[in-house]
């Protein structure tokens, strides 16, 4: 997953919304209303929607957003999301935007649960935007969450502004009607080599909630630090979570502070997928446990950034205890379907003992109930039917990962080369590693999750997820830089169909993102690729 090659310090340097052909004439069937129709004009909506959507119609006027407008959800079950509309445009609008219960009104922004077509599915929605209001309508609360960051992104930039704005307010007039390509769509915070407070880790999750990103994968553990509190193992927090890479106090979340992160996440249509790393990178655990060591010795804390020295005893059953404790525990508070492994970059553990501890490792997991998820490498082991594989590599050819793949697992595609996010744009990059080679934003974009891997297609892929390693990173303002702008490219990947795919179009729908992120307070890396308007 990382290979890395040398040593970092914890000091180191610091149009349309769918381009040309995806732009469909025919015209939208616009949402009733009792103010009768608008002046008739019309024209392309705006090239301003990241992920692209599946289908962007102009048609009719444009909605003005005014201060007598109202919110209106169909049910509670909406409601969430209506509230979570209502505090983000009461913040940059200055109006009062109540929300109600109820159906569509004329001059307000409906959301509602029905009337959608059933092939959206649970994330998709449909945006229909007329001269009398915006109605999102949607089969579940997250396609209406996800058709609310459409409209956000239809609106002028200035409606993510912290503070009141000037209008007007206008939403051009169409309908877009939209799905994701994959169910999973996810970002992958390592809180282990740095450690990363509550309140940042869900500053991270509300970026992620903007390009319809559904899981956080969290790294909890590895060499540096241990990061969960495990009550019947409470030294794993207590000793193994007090530094991190170069030093320093590092940290850990008490059960409460993840049940809030996990919370907070579903909040946002977001799993949290927890990963414990094992056999290898397991340094911090055998320093809190001299009895999980086979010579019985605990050995130091690490503050390095070596990888593959350390393993736990494969041939000790009080390993596989001190698995199941730590697994259950995580697996109750965890409410979404998965647990990670981890798994990758085992080179202390032999082969067959690696087999050995994979196959009972699975076994644990499922026991509570749980689909394991496991780096690649778990595919030298014997996957469970329902194991998911997560690729790291940065080759186009996986023999053992392709045969299981062609056995039924699924693969999270994450390529080191493509889509780690610790990964400098280029030799000058301030912060991150270069061990995968520079990644600029274009590079990230510019490849198919089901065309990269020989034998790993479309039916075998999960979906997405885009790494972010925390040697070199330390800040919010460090993740912003690392993560902006490529981070909505991976998102885009895993939620857009492949025809909308053109990195063109896709560098000016970006583009208009950086007065977004600027309002937002996003220490974004203003990549040469892309044309930022002027003061973003």
């Amino acid at each position: 997953m990382r290979l890395r090659h040398a040593l970092v310090s914890a000091t180191a340097a610091l149009g349309l919304l769918l381009s040309g052909g995806a732009v469909q004439a025919r015209p939208a069937p616009a949402e009733p209303s009792a103010a009768g129709p608008g002046p008739a004009v019309s024209g392309a909506l705006p090239n301003t929607v990241v992920p692209a959507p599946a289908s962007a119609v102009a048609s009719g006027p444009a909605f003005a957003l005014t201060s007598g407008a109202g919110i209106t959800a169909d049910g509670a079950s909406a409601r969430p999301v209506a509230d979570h509309l209502a505090g983000i445009l009461r913040t940059s609008t200055g109006y009062p935007l109540p929300v109600t219960t109820g159906g569509p009104t004329a001059g307000g922004i409906a959301l509602a649960l029905s009337g959608a077509p059933a092939s959206v599915g649970p994330e998709g929605y449909t945006l229909t935007t007329t001269a009398t209001g915006v109605v999102i309508r949607a089969t579940h609360p997250a396609g209406l969450f996800h058709g609310v960051q459409t409209l956000l992104q239809l609106l002028p930039a200035k409606v993510m502004s912290r503070s009141a704005q000037p209008g007007p307010w206008s939403v051009p007039g169409g309908t877009v009607t939209d799905k994701p390509r994959f169910g999973y769509r996810g970002a992958m915070l390592d809180v282990a080599r740095h450690f990363f407070t509550v309140a940042q880790v869900k500053r991270y999750i509300d970026q992620l909630a903007l390009y319809k990103v559904n899981a956080l994968h969290l790294h909890l553990s590895d060499d540096q630090g241990w990061r969960i509190a495990i009550r019947s193992r409470p030294n794993l927090a207590v000793h193994g979570g007090s530094t991190q890479v170069g030093g320093g106090p590092g940290g850990h979340y008490t059960q409460a502070d993840y049940s809030a992160i996990v919370a907070y996440a579903a909040s946002r249509y977001i799993t949290v997928v927890p990963e414990i790393d094992m056999p290898g990178h397991t340094n911090a655990a055998l320093s809190s446990y001299a009895e999980l060591n086979c010579d019985g010795v605990a050995p130091p804390l690490y503050t390095g950034t070596n990888v593959g020295f350390s393993s736990l005893c494969v041939p000790l059953e009080v390993t596989y205890t001190f698995i199941d404790q730590v697994i259950g525990e995580l697996a109750a508070l965890t409410p979404g379907p998965w647990i990670h492994i981890g798994g990758d970059e085992a080179a202390s553990t032999p082969a067959a003992d690696y087999r050995t501890f994979i196959d009972r490792a699975q076994k644990i997991v499922a026991a509570y109930g749980k689909t394991v998820v496991g780096w690649h490498d778990i595919a030298n082991a014997t996957p469970l039917p329902s194991t998911v594989a997560q690729y790291w590599g940065t080759t186009r050819t996986h023999t053992a990962l392709a045969a299981a793949a062609a056995r039924g697992t699924k693969v999270i595609m994450s390529p080191a080369n493509l889509a780690y996010l610790d990964m400098k744009y280029n030799r000058n990059t301030p912060l991150g590693l270069s061990w995968a080679g520079y990644i600029e934003v274009n590079k990230a974009y510019d490849w198919n999750p089901a065309g990269q891997l020989t034998g790993v297609g479309e039916s075998a892929v999960a979906g997405v997820e885009a790494p972010l390693w925390s040697e070199t990173l330390v800040t919010s303002a460090h993740l912003d830089y690392m993560a902006f702008p490529r981070l909505p490219a991976i998102a885009e990947l895993g939620w857009s169909p492949w025809s909308t795919h053109d990195v063109q179009a896709f560098d000016r729908r970006l583009a208009s993102q950086g007065p977004r992120w600027k309002a937002l307070g996003i220490a974004y890396y203003h990549s040469p690729q892309i044309p930022w308007p002027t003061g973003s």
